[in-house]
Parts: structure tokens; sequence; C-alpha cells
């Protein structure tokens, strides 16, 4: 069977040649005689997987040595109430802008354990747009400054950064995730889950410098603790070892692909295709302000749900999958995160050309 071109938001699809890779190993790992999927984390084989993994996510993103890369589980979403139980803990405060379901329930969570300040929101446009901070607004004395970068499901993403001066600033990145180089100095935390960009579900990776450790609550429970999961090395219980496995050969794949400029550059072209037709379509939109739209996520409609089913229906059997929009948008998304080839964009694109053509 072919395979199709998968535009799910996540779990979304890998690079061929990791799963290839993958195949070719998945009964012995490098004349180990076993699967990695059965292999001890504490063994030396396990222990070059891990520390192999980190070395090459360092080297592609250019941490600094004072930042500490955890590997952990939970998703994304337990980090919701991890961050403020480990860092909300000096003034009892920090501020949030809600441009999106994954803000709104961080901040939501963290408003269960101190003071809690969304200084601004695109709710009202149903988060279309990067709202325009007022600095006046935010809270001088916060613990932290929390921001989602780019939002999976409504397709906006930062292209400026807050300017939160001392207050530290955190960042959900899940969804832009190794799609282009950041500059992971300006933040005093970055993390997301793996399974748009990185690896399968069932990682999450958290980017924290040093000086923010050691401040958890005591009430904060061990596996949610950054200071004991970074004393071990990710290793103080049995980490999602397979998912780590992959998220290396991904990271592998990255950098023969010539690192995060590259990607980026792909990236760029990709979205330019999709963007450029949407925006000289008479009969689809793109939902999102030109200067917010990000590059990995491109939601759209039509002017009918009807219209929108029709397409929906008509691509996934052309072989183009996971274009339903989410349920709180509607209508189409095409997630195309880095392992989407430009081919799959293109064809993406003559499928929508032919279609309004028929359908007009």
């Amino acid at each position: 069977m072919a395979r199709v071109y998968n535009f799910s938001a996540g779990p979304s699809m890998l690079p061929e040649e990791v799963l290839k890779k993958a195949a070719a190993e998945m009964l012995d790992y490098e004349g180990s005689g076993q699967s990695v999927m059965e292999m001890s984390h504490r063994s030396k084989v396990y222990d070059s997987i891990i520390k192999g993994a980190e070395q090459l996510l360092r080297e592609l993103m250019n941490i600094p040595d004072n930042y500490k890369v955890l590997f952990l589980q939970g998703g994304a979403s337990t980090q919701f109430a991890a961050i403020p139980l480990n860092f909300m803990n000096k003034n009892g405060k920090a501020d949030f802008v809600i441009t999106g379901q994954w803000a709104k329930k961080a901040y939501q969570e963290a408003q269960k354990y101190g003071e809690c300040k969304a200084v601004a929101s695109s709710a009202d446009k149903t988060f279309s747009y990067i709202p325009k901070l007022d600095k006046n607004e935010f809270t001088k004395d916060a613990d932290y400054f929390y921001i989602c970068m780019n939002n999976t499901i409504y397709g906006t993403v930062y292209h400026e950064l807050p300017d939160t001066g001392d207050v530290p600033l955190i960042a959900d990145i899940s969804s832009c995730f190794l799609s282009e180089p950041i500059d992971v100095s300006k933040f005093a935390m970055v993390y997301g889950g793996a399974q748009k960009n990185v690896a399968p579900a069932g990682l999450t990776i958290c980017i924290i410098r040093e000086d923010m450790l050691g401040n958890a609550r005591d009430i904060t429970p061990t596996m949610l603790n950054y200071q004991i999961m970074a004393d071990n090395d990710s290793l103080y219980n049995t980490p999602p070892c397979y998912t780590i496995y992959i998220c290396k050969l991904v990271l592998e794949w990255l950098k023969e692909m010539g690192g995060l400029e590259a990607i980026k550059e792909r990236n760029v072209k990709k979205a330019k295709i999709l963007y450029d037709f949407l925006d000289n379509s008479k009969m689809f939109k793109g939902t999102v302000v030109a200067e917010d739209r990000s590059l990995m996520n491109v939601p759209f409609v039509t002017d009918s749900e009807e219209l929108n089913a029709k397409f929906i229906k008509e691509a996934t059997e052309a072989g183009f999958v996971n274009l339903k929009g989410h349920r709180s948008v509607g209508g189409m998304r095409a997630s195309i995160y880095n392992a989407m080839p430009v081919e799959g964009v293109e064809k993406l694109v003559e499928f929508m050309a032919e279609f309004e053509k028929a359908n007009s």
C-alpha cells in the first residue's frame, strides 16, 4: 500500500528514512541482539542512546551549557502543573498571554498554585492573531512569564518574543520544536511534546536554565520535580525508551539535512506554496492574519460547512489525510511539520485547485 500524505497535527508523520532505519533495527540494535523496546534503560547500550540524543539536541539547538535537557513522560499538559509547582514560589505570581487552547489550559492549571494574570488574549477573534502587548500590564514581580509560541489549533506563531526584562520567559514550543533556529538563551525554559516534530507520542522534552531549579514547593510530586529529574539525568524511573530512540534518529536525520537553518528554509518554502494558493483562491481562505502565520499549522476554510465536509472526504480518498480542522475552529488544517516533503504540499495545492474548479 502506498503511503498517504499525513497532515495530522499530532501524532504526526515521521521521516521515512527514520522509519526505515527503525524497522531495520527492530530485532537487533547495532549487534546487541535485542530491540530497543526490550532494552534496560540502565544498560550501557541504552545509555549511549539517551546521551547521544541529548548531545545531538544540544548541537542542533545550540543549547548553552547552563541549561539542563530533560526527557520526561506525561505529555506537555503535565508541565502545566509542574511549571508553577517548580517556579511560582518566590512571589507566587505569573503572567500569561492567552493565544489558544493550550495557553488557556496552562493558565487555568497554574491558577491552582498562585496569582495568575492574563496580560493579553486573542480570544475575541477566535485566536486568529498574536495580541500586541502593553508592558504596563506586565506584573513586575512575577516569577515567570508564559507563552505558547506556536498555536497548533489556530495556526499562529510569535515572530517576536515578549520583552519581559528580568522576569523569566517560559514557552511551550511543542508544535514548532526544531522547525527553525531559536535562541534558547532568551528563555528560562522551553518545552514541548515530541509527537509533532520530534518523535512519536510519549516523550516531553524540557530545556531549563539551571538557576531556575531547586525551588520546587514541598508538595511537588517527585515525578514533577525538575531538580530530581535533572539530578538523575532523566533516569529517576524508566523513561519512554523507544520514543527517545526514535527522537535520536530524527535528530540524526535533521543533522544530515543540514541542521535547523536548512530545515527552516524547507519549511518556509512549503508554507509559501500553501499560503500563496490560499491568498489567491476564490474558494479557500486562511483564517490567520498574515503577520502571525505559522510555518507548521495552516488552518483554512471555504464559505460553507457542506463544502468543507466534501473537501475533507474527497481529499482523504485521494490520499491527503487528517485535514479536518480542530473542533473549536472547524474547516480544515494542514500541519506541515519537518517530515512533510515539499512534494506533499505541492500535491495538496494541486488537489485543492482541482477541487475548486470542479465545485465552482
